[in-house]
Parts: structure tokens; sequence; C-alpha cells
């Protein structure tokens, strides 16, 4: 392979059928088939390994303070990408049918895209800075710049997560995690005339604060959901094994999938119908039992949340929650990783992954997103995922009997740290190594 160069390579469809929560086990060692489709070359860079989870000395977290529940929440927000979606396929596709193409380049380790109603990417580097592209084309001057308050020393630490208002045309909010003073998680608010090619850091508002006792685990996902809500993914804490217990602790921020109302109270208000929003628990809490959740999304055509939970020592996992659900679901962290026992204690009531693979084919877990491109009408409902170490990535299908189809389908030489959508439901790759690919028709 000329250096300088990567290939995507089309693996020949190997379905696996799995019934949501029927125990799975991945064959123990992928072969790849003799017969691989080089689908495209794309711009990429060495590899790197992924440096080893860093422990910091052992801190009790503090508590955070508490959030009066509010009045009712936010007009629902309908779906916003492109046009009506096509009916969800019966099958996963032929990979071969598609290619991965560049479209931004000369990132400092990507980790985000959003875009707004107008078309324009916002791409999120993690040593604090959000650049903003039209097309290809990327400006030269940052959208944001808040590198001064971002603390990125630690390979999962630094400007992790962007989510625009739904009303973001109007109003100009947006909304970052990142790692800041301390090593803590900082989600806050800033605001933009929504036209502008910049946005003042100074137009900051701190919404909530997470200390974090460890520099891993940092989550740092934030995505709007079908209700309007901002939902927000939080790590155990970090070090190993989860030590103080976060993931099934309920009085704990970490750990966990939140979900707040931005619009109804300020900083925030609990919705009233979160699971613990009258006691019980903190009332921001949606999910629990969560490891590193890096990387969660709502299919825009059904409202269905699929979210990737970065293992331990031996698995990785999606977890799926349909549309509709009442929250409160336990994803079994650290009582389980994946469908299988990691400590003792309970055991019922745990909601199971939908798919899973052991570290034989990676080591972190990338959460993707729903197809929904009118061009790839073959690849409507599939959702896509992949692993950050070696560029594998998955195609997950719900089929109409309820089971679920989950196949490995491109081998790549890129490091996913996450996918995205633009206005026209044209899925992204992010590849931390500095570029953005698009998932496009093969010609």
């Amino acid at each position: 392979m000329t250096p300088g160069t990567i290939v995507a390579v089309a693996l020949n469809p190997r379905t696996e059928r799995v019934s949501q929560g029927v125990r799975g086990r991945p064959p123990r060692r992928f072969r790849a088939p003799r017969s691989w489709v080089v689908i495209t070359a794309l711009l990429a860079y060495a590899c790197t390994s992924l440096p080893p989870e860093e422990a910091a000395p052992t801190v009790a977290p503090t508590s955070e303070p508490a959030v009066e529940t509010s009045a009712p929440g936010p007009t629902p927000i309908p779906p916003t990408l492109g046009p009506t979606p096509l009916p969800a396929v019966a099958a996963l596709p032929n990979p071969s049918s598609v290619q991965w193409n560049p479209v931004h380049t000369a990132l400092n380790s990507p980790v985000d895209l959003q875009s707004d109603a107008t078309g324009r990417i916002f791409l999120v580097e993690q040593p604090g800075v959000i650049r903003l592209a039209v097309g290809s084309q990327i400006q030269d001057t940052p959208y944001l710049d808040i590198q001064d308050r971002v603390n990125s020393s630690f390979n999962e630490q630094g400007l992790l997560g962007l989510a625009l208002h739904p009303r973001f045309s109007d109003n100009g909010f947006f909304y970052v995690n990142y790692t800041g003073s301390g090593g803590n998680t900082f989600v806050s608010r800033f605001q933009a005339n929504p036209l502008d090619a910049t946005a003042e850091a100074s137009s900051e508002t701190i919404l909530l604060t997470i200390d974090q006792p460890f520099p891993n685990h940092n989550g740092g996902g934030m995505v709007f959901g079908p209700d309007g809500y901002l939902y927000i993914s939080s790590g155990d804490g970090g070090s190993a094994d989860d030590p103080f217990g976060n993931g099934q602790s309920t009085e704990t921020l970490l750990g966990k999938l939140l979900r707040i109302d931005v619009d109804s109270a300020s900083p925030y208000a609990i919705p009233p119908d979160n699971p613990f929003g009258r006691g019980g628990g903190r009332g921001e809490i949606w999910a629990y039992g969560l490891r590193n959740p890096w990387r969660f999304s709502f299919d825009s055509a059904t409202g269905d949340l699929y979210l990737g939970d970065v293992g331990q020592g031996e698995w990785e996992e999606i977890d799926y929650q349909p549309a509709g659900s009442a929250g409160g679901a336990n994803y079994g962290w650290n009582l389980r990783e994946g469908r299988h026992a990691f400590a003792s204690g309970r055991t019922s009531d745990l909601v199971e992954p939908v798919a899973e693979y052991s570290h034989d084919f990676g080591c972190s877990v990338t959460g993707g997103v729903v197809v929904r491109d009118p061009a790839l009408p073959e690849w409507q409902g599939v959702y896509l995922y992949a692993d950050y170490c070696t560029g594998y990535i998955w195609g997950l299908l719900r089929t109409p009997d309820g089971s679920w189809q989950n196949d490995l389908l491109f081998q790549t030489a890129l490091r996913p740290s996450a996918f995205g959508i633009d206005r026209e439901a044209r899925v992204y790759l992010i590849d931390r190594l500095g570029q953005t690919v698009r998932l496009e028709p093969a010609p």
C-alpha cells in the first residue's frame, strides 16, 4: 500500500441474526473472505495505538446541585433531516453498493459533526475548537475557540460534544460538552447570530457541571431528542471496574444518559416524566448502568435511540431504546459487560444490548447513526457503528419480525471517533486522525 493512502474494503455479507435479549457470541477471530471489493482510496494518516486508560488518585466524587422539576416541557420537534424517509429495508444491503469518500481534511483530532438548517457543517476538534464548513470548504477562522477553558491533557478529555438547539435558526443557541478545570465535565450554552460565521466565546452560560474523579470515561455526547429535550451521555467517572459503583447508583450523574429541559427554566429544568423526577434518584437521569457511552443518536424516522457503550476488557456493546420508552432502563454496568457477567449483584431487570462484539474485533465501540439518506434506498433503516481501534464498520438492522441482523461490512484504516448527518441526511464518519468521509453510492 502506498504511504499516505488507505483503502476501505467492503466485506462480503455474512449476516449474523441476533434476537434481542438472547446471548450471542461472535467468532473468536475474524477471518476476511477471500473476495474483497475495494470501494475507494481515502486520504489517510499513519495509525496510532490508543493510549491506555489513565488512573488518577482515588478521590470520592462530590454531589451535584439539585434542580427543580419543571412545568410541561418544550413542544416536540418533528424530524428535520431531508425529505420524508423511505421505508426501512428488510435485509442488510451489499456493502459494495457504496463507498466512503473524503470530504473535510486537515482537522485537529475531530470528534463530532453537526449541521444547521442552511446546510453548514460544524466540526468539533477535541482541543477546544469548532470549525465551520460550507460543503467541503472549511473557513480559516474558527467558529468557536474555547481552548483557554478546555482541559484536553489526557486522551479522553477535551471538547467532546456539540448540539444545536432545534430552533437554532431563530435563537442562535448551541450547547457544548467539555472537560475543563480539574478535568470536570461542563455542559454549556453559547449564543450567536444564527447566520454569522463566528460565535463569541464570552457568550458562555454554564448549565451543568459534573465532578470527574479520573480523567477517562467522560462520555460527552449531546443530542436533542424528538421530544425537544437535551440528552447528555456521561461516563462512570473512569479508572477501571467502576470503583465507586457509579453505573448502578441513581444518586450520581456519572454512568448515565441524562435528559434535561433547556427551555422551561434557567439553567435548566427536569422534565416531569423523567423516571426519577419525583424522587428515588437524580432527576436528570433518563437511563443508567453505562460505562462510557461514546456516541448515541436517534433515528430521524422512528425516534428510536441507539447508543454505543465502551466495554472494559472483553466486550463492546450497542444499546437500544424504542421510541416512546418511559425511561429508567438499566443497561447493566458494572454488573455486566455486554451480555456477560462482570460483577456479582442484581441480575434482574437489566436491559441486554442488541449487539456486541469481542475484543478479537477491536477495543472501543463508536456509536453511530441510522441511514436515512434518500440517495441510498437500499440502506434505509440500517444503523452503522464502528470500532475506534480497528476501523471496522458494522451494520445493524431491526427486521419486521423484531429480530436483529448484525454484520461486519467494512474494513478501513480510519480511527472512527463519531458519525454525523447533514441537512440532506447524508452520513459522515469522523476520523480522529484528521478527516471526515461520507457514505455515497458507488459509481
